[in-house]
């Protein structure tokens, strides 16, 4: 059997093909309209929904880390601060310290017996700053021992008292007190004392 010729020239061949180029036009404009292939208006507003979601955590989080890297930018600026205004230089170290502990003496009345310090010792972690420990006996009442330790304490420099012994005199209200107080020194080309 042989297929029969299709003749395109006949009415019922070319009303046959426009019926089935609209029939298939039909077809995929149903396709379309339907959402047969792709994605429901519904998905779409989900996949809107979650990532308005989405974008408000990562906008939150974004404002997150905006904060803390202000907050870390304030800390370095004031630890630079705090240690430009109260570390040691440590090429001058031995007479600025020194004559601290003179002064805080002098100004609370007290008199100043030996001071002694250890050498400096790198602190682990840190590549610029030593600490050291320094011993120093005093003579003088308890009121003027008291300033001592209130001047101290306010002192521009960073000396924290470690120990501290008191030992009344055999005679009157006098006392012999021996302070045991560490130091810190930081590298002189980032101190400007």
């Amino acid at each position: 059997m042989t297929a029969p010729k299709i003749n395109l020239r006949e009415p019922q061949t070319l009303v046959r093909a426009v019926l089935g180029l609209l029939l298939t036009a039909n077809l995929v404009a149903a396709i379309i309209a339907f959402h047969l292939i792709g994605e429901s208006p519904a998905d779409l507003n989900a996949q809107l929904t979650a990532s308005r979601v989405a974008f408000r955590a990562a906008q939150q989080h974004l404002n997150r880390t905006k904060s803390l890297a202000h907050n870390v930018d304030v800390s370095r600026d004031q630890g630079n601060i705090f240690l430009a205004s109260y570390m040691t230089a440590r090429r001058r170290y031995s007479s600025a310290l020194g004559s601290e502990i003179n002064k805080l003496a002098e100004a609370s009345g007290m008199k100043v017996g030996v001071i002694n310090s250890t050498l400096p010792d790198p602190i682990e972690g840190s590549e610029d700053m030593d600490s050291l420990t320094i011993t120093a006996s005093f003579v003088g009442s308890y009121a003027q021992l008291v300033k001592f330790v209130n001047l101290l304490d306010r002192s521009p420099r960073f000396l924290l008292i470690d120990t501290f012994q008191v030992e009344p005199q055999p005679k009157g209200d006098i006392l012999n007190a021996t302070v045991k107080m560490n130091a810190f020194l930081k590298d002189d080309k980032e101190t400007a004392q």
